[in-house]
């Protein structure tokens, strides 16, 4: 899936550590959501279905 993020608004998770190892998020239309790497901004990000992203935040995969 090609996602245009060129007008995305980013903003920190509050699960990303004190350090700078930093997760982004964005809302996306269509209620996707994107995640980045914050040190690499440029790159490549995960983009969710609005299904697969309420699957992913509410398994605990990401605490870990």
């Amino acid at each position: 899936m090609n996602t245009d993020l060129s007008e995305a608004v980013w903003f920190k998770s509050s699960r990303s550590g004190p350090n700078q190892d930093c997760v982004e998020v964005a809302h996306l239309d269509g209620g996707n959501v994107a995640v980045r790497d914050s040190k690499n901004p440029t790159g490549d990000a995960l983009v969710f279905t609005p299904r697969d992203w309420d699957v992913f935040i509410t398994s605990g995969i990401w605490k870990h």
